[in-house]
C-alpha cells in the first residue's frame, strides 16, 4: 500500500479498500467494484449515508446538504462526499433485493443519435458482440473521458432489449462530453462505458407503482416502464412527468402511445413553466391537458393517501428532496420509496 493511501474496511460487507486522501470513499468502493446504495453522489440525496465506525473523515467543502448535524452527531458520513484521514472503518447499508452484478468497463460505439429537444440527445451505444453489459432496469452507467473525467447517464433502454444501449443527455454548457455530442460526434465515434451503476432499480411485485421524473429523469424510468410493461407486467402503474415547458417533455407522445397501449398505465404531465401552452388545474385528471406547479404536489392532490404505492422518482436533487420530505408523511414506507436524485453538473473527476 502507498504511503499516501489509507485502508477502509466497509461492513457487512466484508470488504477492505484502498483509498487516497483527496479521493472520495464512495469513488473509491465503486472503482472496487463494490456498487454501493447511492445516487446523486453530489452530496443532497443522502442515498450513500453510513455510519463511521473507526477513524477521521472530512469533508472539502464542508458538511453537505445531505446530512444534518444531529445525524452527523449520530456518526453518520455521507460516502460521496467523505475524504479520508486515516485507515477507516464504516457500516454501509445493504439494499433488499439488489442483484449483485458485475461492473464493467468496456469499448462501445455510437450507433446513431437523434434530437428528442433543443438541449436533449437521445443516443445508441453498440457494445462489443463479445462483451453485453447485464444491468437492472432503472441502473446508469458512466462515460469514460480524457484525464479521468466521467459523465453518469441512465439507461433508458430494458434489460430485455440490450442490443444498444439507449441513453438521454442533457447538454450541459462547456462539458467535457456533451459540448462534442451536441456539435461534432457523429455514428461511429469510439467511447468508453463503465457500468452498470446504482441501486435505483425496479422490483416486482402487485402493489400500484408511482413513477415520478423530473426532466430527463424520464430516462431510468422508461428504462422501468418498458421492462414492466413489454414482459407482461399487471400492475398498476401511474406516471407523472415534471418539466419547465412543453418541448421538455420530449417522448410525450411515444408515452400516450404506451397508454393507449396499455390500459394499467396512466400519465400526467406537469409544466413548472408552462408559457403560452394550454393549462390544467392543479384538481385535473390524470389523463388530460399538462398540470401546472410542481410535479411531487400533482401526485400529492391525486393521491392524499400514499401507502398503497411504492414510488420510484428520478430527477434533480430539489425534487427528490421534496418527495422524501413529503412523502413519508403520506404514508410511504423507506422501503417502498426509490429515487435516483443527479445534478446537472459539469464532467466530473474520477
Amino acid at each position: 500500500m502507498s504511503a499516501s493511501e489509507y485502508t477502509v474496511r466497509i461492513e457487512p460487507h466484508g470488504r477492505t479498500i484502498r483509498v487516497s486522501p483527496d479521493q472520495p470513499l464512495l469513488e473509491a468502493a465503486l472503482r472496487a467494484g463494490l456498487n454501493l446504495p447511492h445516487s446523486c453522489k453530489s452530496g443532497h440525496c443522502a442515498s450513500c449515508r453510513a455510519r463511521l465506525v473507526a477513524g477521521e473523515i472530512h469533508y472539502p467543502n464542508g458538511r453537505t446538504a445531505g446530512l444534518t448535524a444531529e445525524e452527523a452527531q449520530q456518526g453518520y458520513i455521507l460516502l460521496c462526499q467523505a475524504r479520508a484521514r486515516s485507515d477507516l472503518k464504516v457500516e454501509a447499508r445493504i439494499i433488499a433485493n439488489a442483484a449483485e452484478v458485475e461492473i464493467k468497463t468496456l469499448p462501445c460505439r455510437i450507433a446513431r443519435m437523434e434530437r428528442l429537444a433543443p438541449d436533449v440527445m437521445q443516443v445508441f451505444l453498440r457494445l462489443p458482440a463479445v462483451e453485453p453489459l447485464l444491468f437492472r432496469a432503472g441502473q446508469y452507467l458512466d462515460v469514460l473521458l480524457e484525464g479521468g473525467r466521467r459523465r453518469s447517464f441512465s439507461i433508458a433502454s430494458p434489460p430485455h432489449d440490450s442490443g444498444q444501449i439507449e441513453l438521454h443527455v442533457r447538454h450541459v454548457p462547456g462539458g467535457g462530453f456533451t459540448a462534442p455530442l451536441f456539435e461534432s460526434l457523429r455514428a461511429g465515434a469510439l467511447l468508453r462505458i463503465e457500468g452498470p451503476i446504482g441501486q435505483f432499480i425496479y422490483r416486482e411485485g402487485t402493489s400500484p407503482v408511482l413513477l415520478i421524473a423530473g426532466g430527463t429523469g424520464f430516462a431510468p424510468i422508461k428504462s422501468i416502464l418498458r421492462h414492466a410493461l413489454e414482459r407482461g407486467s399487471t400492475r398498476e402503474f401511474h406516471l407523472y412527468w415534471g418539466a419547465r415547458q412543453a418541448q421538455d417533455l420530449y417522448e410525450e407522445a411515444l408515452v400516450r402511445d404506451w397508454v393507449r397501449q396499455y390500459p394499467q398505465l396512466r400519465f400526467t404531465p406537469v409544466l413548472s413553466q408552462p408559457g403560452d401552452a394550454p393549462e390544467a388545474p392543479a384538481t385535473a385528471p390524470i389523463e388530460g391537458a399538462p398540470r401546472t406547479g410542481w410535479v411531487h404536489d400533482a401526485v400529492i392532490a391525486d393521491f392524499p393517501d400514499l401507502a398503497p404505492f411504492e414510488v420510484y422518482a428520478a430527477g434533480p436533487p430539489a425534487m427528490v428532496e421534496a418527495i422524501r420530505a413529503t412523502f413519508p408523511a403520506r404514508g410511504v414506507s423507506e422501503e417502498r420509496l426509490h429515487f435516483d436524485s443527479f445534478d446537472y453538473a459539469q464532467d466530473t473527476p474520477r
